[in-house]
């Protein structure tokens, strides 16, 4: 694994070779976050004998639980660099993000709910393929391969109905007490609102400086391109995990 992981540095340093210094850094910071895929959304051994031990509405454990999984959710924060890439105005950032946030709102309370269960790696190679989806829309290849433009905003809703059914299989995950369930569910999911903020929040802020660079278009096509490239690795690892399972 640490020779693969060389080889496709140096491959992604062919790549980006000449792209600016915020413009790598973003996508090193993508980076980290697939060489660290295996842990991104898995339950952690004390997380998971926690909850597992307690009964009862816990707020504070269930808010931090929520945050930290989005902070570490390196497939969907992908996902939101990828709807916000393009996006300058504060208003439309609002808007696409509240789209995908009502999205895996929805699918996460119902899918807990109701115990929708479905194979953990099937959730994740699709959200893996909505970053794909998101590059290759970035890029305006829908356009020329189709003659037409799928609705962005239809899929960024659609793709968060995904990713909430994504965080629904990790919370039957943690197989929480049906005592206080309702209340710990809405924590978590305010926790997870509370991270996908924060993180934004870095994210613009490393977006707009590289904006401000002046090599923001002219090397906007190499970073989807990159982009899209990790989104087919995330879906190359589910699917294989899937198989070896």
């Amino acid at each position: 694994m640490t020779h693969f992981k060389l080889l496709f540095v140096r491959a992604i340093c062919g790549l980006c070779g000449r792209m600016t210094l915020p413009g790598l850094a973003l996508t090193a910071l993508a980076f980290l976050g697939l060489t660290q895929l295996a842990l991104a959304h898995g339950v952690t051994g004390g997380d998971k004998g926690y909850i597992q031990e307690i009964s009862g509405v816990h707020v504070l454990p269930f808010l931090y639980l929520g945050a930290k999984h989005m902070m570490t959710g390196y497939d969907h924060l992908l996902f939101l660099f990828g709807v916000i890439f393009f996006l300058y105005r504060l208003k439309d950032v609002t808007t696409y993000v509240t789209l995908f946030a009502v999205g895996h709102v929805v699918t996460l309370l119902s899918g807990v709910l109701f115990n929708v269960a479905i194979s953990a790696y099937i959730i994740d190679a699709i959200i893996g393929f909505s970053v794909v989806y998101k590059a290759l829309d970035n890029i305006g290849a829908f356009q020329r391969w189709f003659g037409f433009q799928p609705s962005t905003k239809a899929a960024t809703f659609i793709f968060g109905l995904f990713h909430g059914l994504g965080l629904a299989t990790k919370i039957l995950d943690y197989e929480m007490s049906p005592n206080g369930l309702l209340g710990n569910l809405i924590s978590f999911n305010v926790g997870v609102e509370i991270g996908q903020i924060l993180a934004l929040v870095v994210i613009l802020i490393g977006i707009s400086y590289w904006r401000r660079s002046g090599s923001f278009m002219k090397h906007a096509y190499a970073a989807n391109v990159f982009m899209m490239m990790l989104g087919f690795l995330l879906m190359g690892f589910q699917i294989v995990g899937y198989y070896v399972s």
